[in-house]
C-alpha cells in the first residue's frame, strides 16, 4: 500500500504520531517527495529566524547572511512542535515568507489519522539526536542528487518563488554546488541516510507500516522502519525526481 492510501480520520484514542525527518541540500527535491507521499508534512522552513535577528549567521568574508547555517533557524521551536504533533497530532506553526525573511502569520497543523507524518527541510538533520532520545522519530533521511542538478532545481525555483535577488541567489547557488558532498557528508554524520528518491519512497512506505504494525510503541517511542521490510516498487506511481 501506497502512503498516500492511509485513512485521514483521527481514531477515538489516538497513537502517537511519529515523525520521518526528511533533509538534504537546498533543491535535492525534498519538499516534492514530501507532496508524493500524501503524508501530513510540517515545513521546517518555517522556522526560520527573522531577518532582523541579530543572532543571525555570516558567510565568512561577505554582509550576506547564511540562510544554511543552523544559527538561521529555531531549532528548539522547531522540535517543540514536532513533539506536540506526535502526541496530540495538532500544534501551531509560524508561517513564514523567505522573500520578505519574515514571519507572516501564524496555521494549525493537524496530522489526523496519519500513521507518520513528515518534516522536511534543510536542517532537518539537525534534530535527529534530539528526536531519537525524545521517542518520536520514525526515520531520517538525507535526500541527494548530482550537485549540478541541485544547483539548477534551486536556482530555478528561487528565482520563480522571487526568494532574494538575483545576485544573492548566484553567489550562494554556486557556493552550496560547491559545498554539496560536504553537505551530505555532515547530515550523515548525523544521523540522515542518504539515498535516491526512489529509495526515500520505499522507506516512507516501510516507516509508515511499521506506525501500523499492531505491536507498534504507545507512547513508548516511535516504531522503526528498519524493522518492515521495504515495500516493492513495482506497480507504484512513477517515482523520478521531478
Amino acid at each position: 500500500m501506497h502512503a498516500s492510501h492511509w485513512c485521514s480520520v483521527t481514531p477515538p484514542h489516538r497513537r502517537p504520531t511519529p515523525v520521518l525527518l526528511l533533509s538534504g541540500p537546498s533543491g535535492s527535491g525534498k519538499s516534492s517527495l514530501a507532496a508524493a507521499t500524501g503524508l501530513p508534512v510540517l515545513r521546517l522552513d518555517d522556522f526560520y529566524k527573522e531577518g532582523d535577528d541579530p543572532t543571525l549567521p555570516l558567510v565568512a568574508g561577505t554582509a550576506d547572511v547564511d540562510w544554511d547555517a543552523p544559527g538561521s533557524w529555531d531549532e528548539d521551536a522547531a522540535v517543540a512542535a514536532l513533539v506536540a504533533l506526535h502526541r496530540t497530532g495538532r500544534t501551531e506553526v509560524p508561517v513564514y515568507d523567505i522573500a520578505t525573511s519574515s514571519r507572516t502569520g501564524a496555521t494549525v497543523l493537524d496530522v489526523g489519522g496519519a500513521p507518520v507524518f513528515l518534516a522536511e527541510g534543510v536542517f532537518a538533520a539537525e534534530i535527529v539526536r534530539r528526536c531519537r532520545e525524545l521517542g518520536v522519530l520514525a526515520d531520517a533521511l538525507c535526500l541527494r542528487g548530482r550537485p549540478s542538478t541541485t544547483f539548477r532545481r534551486r536556482l530555478l525555483r528561487d528565482l520563480r518563488e522571487g526568494r532574494k535577488s538575483v545576485p544573492f541567489l548566484l553567489r550562494r547557488g554556486w557556493r552550496l554546488m560547491r559545498e554539496e558532498p560536504g553537505i551530505v557528508t555532515r547530515q550523515v554524520s548525523l544521523g540522515a541516510h542518504a539515498c535516491d528518491r526512489p529509495e526515500a519512497l520505499d522507506r516512507v512506505d516501510a516507516a509508515v507500516a511499521a506506525a501500523q504494525a499492531p505491536d507498534a510503541a504507545l507512547g513508548h517511542g516511535a516504531a522503526s522502519a528498519a524493522d518492515v521490510p521495504a515495500i516493492p516498487r513495482a506497480g507504484r506511481a512513477d517515482r523520478s525526481i521531478a
